[in-house]
């Protein structure tokens, strides 16, 4: 079971933004930039591609929903996405409020208090549709 089934179990806590039926969006405690948020399917599955193309097209869906609200929220140029998945075998879509490229590298991270987190998750969930 991957740390994700958990946090949709309830078993591990998160800063939950938005969810429906069968996807589930929080931010990554260990955030690339403010608002760096995790998109997963609830069900759990290793790779992307291992999804069938109506949960392909569904996890976008809701990735796209998603960033829409970091955009209202998160000051930034631009949202990237990326899709990596090598350190959680669950399909995870990384949605990151970006001002230069290296936004992007999982290098540099921000540091957020457990207050700000709680903020920045309601308020982000505030704008999603």
């Amino acid at each position: 079971m991957s740390i994700f089934t958990k946090i949709v179990l309830g078993e591990i806590p998160s800063y939950k933004i938005a969810e429906d039926e069968n996807h589930l969006a929080f931010l990554d405690i260990n955030p690339n930039t403010k608002g760096h948020t995790l998109v997963i399917p609830k069900r759990e599955v290793n790779k992307l591609f291992d999804l069938d193309k109506q949960g392909y097209a569904a996890l976008m869906d809701f990735s796209y929903r998603v960033a829409k609200a970091l955009e209202k929220t998160v000051p930034c140029k631009r949202i990237g996405m990326s899709v990596i998945g090598l350190e959680v075998p669950h399909v995870h879509v990384h949605l990151i409020p970006i001002n230069i490229m290296n936004d992007m590298r999982f290098e540099e991270k921000e540091q957020l208090t457990n207050d700000e987190f709680v903020s920045l998750a309601k308020e982000i969930s505030r704008n999603f549709i």
